[in-house]
C-alpha cells in the first residue's frame, strides 16, 4: 500500500505526507467534521482509512486532527443512510463500527491527536492516540449517544471513558452528556497539553518529526506495547456493545 494508492480514495479525508508524518485531516465538504450515517460518511470511511494507513509502510508517525475550529461537534444533518430499514442500516454500522476502532488501533506506529476544538461527537477517535493535544477552545463529550441521541454508548466509548476517567466519573459522563473543557481535561490525563489554537499544529508536527526520526522498528514496537490492554478491551467488549446499541435501537420503545 502506497500513499497514492489512498491519498484521494476519501470524501472526508484529507492526507499530506513529509519525512514519514501522515497528516490526516478529517472534515465534511471541506468545512469542519460532522459526523453521519451515510455510506460515505466518516463512519464509514475512518475503519478503511486506518486500515490503508496502517498497510502504508512509508508511514512513520500519524498526526490526526480537524479542519477549522472543531473537531467533531455534530452530526451531518443532510444526509440519511440509503437502506429501506434500520435493521437493514444497523448491518452495515455494525461492521463499519468494528472496523473503526479496531483499525485505529492496528495502526502499527505512533498515532498524535490534534483536537482543534470541540470533540463532541466520538471523541474517543482523538483520545485513542497516543499522545493527546488540544486546542484551549476544545472541550470533550460523548453527544453521540445516551444524552445527545438516546442511543447506547456501545460502540467502543463504554470502554474508553471509564478506563480515561475512571469507573464513577466515566459513568456519569456517558450518562449526563458532561462537557469536560480542554484544562480540565489536562488536569486529569486525558490530554498531553493544551494549546492555543495557533499553537496546536505547530507543536503537533514538532512532536511527531521528533517521534520519525526514531528508528522505525522502536516505534513500531512500542506502539505494540502501548495499545496491546486497549486491543484487548476492545475484542472482549465492542461486538457485545455494538449488540446491545443495535437492539436497543430496533426494539420498538416500551
Amino acid at each position: 500500500m502506497k500513499l497514492s494508492d489512498y491519498q484521494d480514495k476519501y470524501t472526508g479525508i484529507r492526507f499530506a505526507r513529509e519525512n514519514g508524518v501522515l497528516e490526516m485531516t478529517i472534515h465534511t465538504r471541506g468545512g469542519p467534521a460532522k459526523w453521519g450515517s451515510a455510506p460515505d460518511s466518516l463512519h464509514a470511511e475512518l475503519g478503511e482509512a486506518f486500515l490503508d494507513l496502517a498497510r502504508d509502510p512509508e508511514n512513520r508517525v500519524i498526526l490526526l486532527t480537524g479542519t477549522g475550529d472543531a473537531f467533531i461537534d455534530d452530526f451531518d444533518r443532510t444526509q440519511g443512510y440509503p437502506e429501506d430499514s434500520l435493521g437493514g442500516m444497523w448491518s452495515r454500522i455494525y461492521d463499519e463500527g468494528v472496523s473503526l476502532l479496531n483499525n485505529l488501533l492496528a495502526i502499527p506506529v505512533p498515532m498524535i491527536a490534534a483536537v482543534n476544538g470541540p470533540a463532541l461527537i466520538h471523541a474517543e477517535l482523538a483520545v485513542l492516540c497516543d499522545i493527546v493535544l488540544a486546542s484551549d477552545t476544545a472541550e470533550f463529550a460523548d453527544l453521540a449517544h445516551l444524552a445527545g441521541t438516546g442511543s447506547i454508548p456501545g460502540d467502543g466509548v463504554h470502554v474508553v471513558w471509564p478506563m480515561l476517567l475512571g469507573p464513577n466519573r466515566g459513568r456519569y459522563f456517558l450518562l449526563t452528556g458532561e462537557r469536560i473543557a480542554a484544562a480540565e481535561a489536562r488536569q486529569i490525563g486525558v490530554v498531553a497539553e493544551v494549546l492555543s489554537p495557533d499553537a496546536l499544529l505547530p507543536r503537533a508536527r514538532e512532536l511527531a518529526a521528533w517521534l520519525a526520526a526514531k528508528p522505525l522498528p522502536a516505534l513500531r514496537h512500542t506502539r505494540t506495547l502501548l495499545v496491546r490492554e486497549l486491543r484487548r478491551r476492545m475484542f472482549d467488549e465492542l461486538h457485545s456493545g455494538l449488540a446491545h446499541e443495535a437492539l436497543a435501537t430496533l426494539v420498538p420503545p416500551v
